[in-house]
């Protein structure tokens, strides 16, 4: 998951090896540095000595560390998850399913997946031929799409490009294989997003006019607010009928919709 931040959550959890190895020698030679006022020896002379000959203790240490960081994600991750989980419950309306909301599946469904996603986030991008098959796998369940572009930077948006263009591709009854094209391009530009739009039938000259309209610019800044309302943190996140998961691993997901179809 893409955070705002732009910090990996639930599945592609954050602290590189890289860094974690870092991590594991400044801690060693902090413990180098203040050992010898410690012990009046040449401790760390013995110290070095024996990490020379022993090397994979720094791997030990760096796989500890780098264990330790990504328990403490879950956890805040879950924290996370049943806080918005809980405010939904306080506040069912925080997860309300609008008209203008791209949504698949019997709309009398007992089981109601919503996704919050930004086309160009990596996270988001990995899930959706997952998302897609899962609902060829649950066709009685009813998928909700809240486009909600995050991650432009200064003078860049190609997410909100990105999101009004599949609004107006929604608006056309082109939702899904504009979806699927703009989640497949790896690396989204708005040149690449009106090819998608093209190659998928969509009107191009009544989809631009839609695009710099009112109503789109509505929908996005209603889906920010509701975003922001409930507490989220980042792309994708998942709601499955108004409970949040921690995950964004399609399996779990599948999971979580065959538990809410049994109970």
């Amino acid at each position: 998951m893409t955070e705002t931040s732009e910090t990996p959550r639930g599945g592609f959890l954050s602290g590189p090896r890289a860094n974690m190895a870092a991590l594991a020698v400044s801690v060693i030679a902090l413990v180098l540095a203040v050992a010898p006022y410690a012990t009046g020896r040449d401790f760390d002379g013995r110290v070095r000595s024996y990490l020379l000959e022993n090397p994979e203790i720094l791997q030990e240490v760096s796989l500890k560390l780098e264990e330790k960081a990504q328990q403490a994600q879950i956890a805040q991750t879950q924290a996370q998850a049943q806080e918005m989980t809980a405010r939904i419950a306080a506040n069912p309306s925080l997860l309300s399913i609008d008209a203008r909301d791209p949504a698949f599946g019997p709309a009398d469904a007992r089981v109601t997946v919503v996704e919050f996603f930004d086309f160009r986030c990596p996270g988001c991008k990995s899930t959706a031929p997952e998302v897609l098959r899962l609902m060829q796998t649950h066709p009685d369940v009813r998928f909700v799409f809240k486009d909600w572009p995050i991650l432009d930077r200064g003078t860049d948006d190609t997410s909100h490009y990105a999101a009004r263009a599949a609004q107006a591709a929604h608006q056309q009854g082109k939702y899904l294989p504009v979806f699927r094209g703009l989640m497949a391009e790896p690396a989204l530009t708005k040149a690449a997003v009106d090819r998608i739009l093209a190659a998928n039938g969509v009107a191009l000259p009544t989809a631009r006019t839609a695009m710099a309209g009112p109503e789109i610019a509505r929908r996005l800044a209603d889906i920010q607010m509701s975003a922001a309302n409930l507490g989220l943190q980042g792309t994708p996140t998942f709601f499955i009928n108004g409970r949040a998961m921690a995950s964004i691993q399609p399996a779990d997901i599948d999971r979580a919709i065959r538990a809410a179809k049994a109970g």
